[in-house]
């Protein structure tokens, strides 16, 4: 009787056995088929993810073997003086620069105050000034050679008494009430 009941449990463990892995693969084929393409994104973003980190941590050692080498002092020295002399190399061309652009400002001040004087002068002389110093220059040469010609008389657009506020003076511009179209009959 043992052999049957050797049997029977052999029976029953690998009945046990295949009904666990047949859930197990049942439950993983429902995951999968719900979250396939879930899991599918998942796993290529972890894996570029180490990718990444791989990436770091190889620059980040070379780094710091490349930061652990102490600079030699005499080139640290030589740097700091080419930047320094660069530095005085700079300011010294903007004190020019800025002595250029002084020079240009006192001869403006001084062609502008020039000016005011020629015209002050000529107002003595009774000549008008127009503020062209060149028309100074010409008005000697200009007066000689031709003949000031009067002013013709100009004809005013307006009559003397129009006042477009008024609404008076036969303007074309007149309120008219606007027609009455067949939305207004009903």
């Amino acid at each position: 009787m043992e052999a049957d009941g050797d049997a029977t449990e052999i029976k029953t463990e690998t009945t046990l056995e295949n009904q666990d892995l047949g859930f197990l693969q049942q439950s993983v084929g429902v995951v999968v088929a719900d979250y396939g393409w879930y899991l599918l994104f998942g796993c290529i973003a972890v894996y570029l993810l180490i990718q990444q980190l791989s990436k770091r941590r190889a620059g980040q050692a070379q780094n710091g073997s490349a930061a652990g080498s102490v600079p030699d002092a005499s080139s640290v020295v030589k740097r700091q003086e080419a930047l320094e002399a660069a530095r005085i190399r700079m300011q010294e061309e903007l004190d020019a620069k800025a002595a250029q652009y002084r020079e240009k400002q006192k001869q403006v001040e001084e062609e502008k105050r020039r000016q005011k004087i020629e015209m002050w002068e000529s107002m003595k002389e009774g000549k008008s000034y127009k503020g062209n110093p060149k028309h100074l220059y010409n008005t000697e040469e200009a007066s000689s050679s031709t003949v000031i010609k009067p002013k013709t008389e100009k004809k005013s657009l307006r009559s003397s008494g129009f006042n477009p506020l008024t609404g008076e003076g036969g303007g074309s511009c007149a309120w008219r009430p606007g027609r009455r179209g067949p939305s207004a009959g009903g």
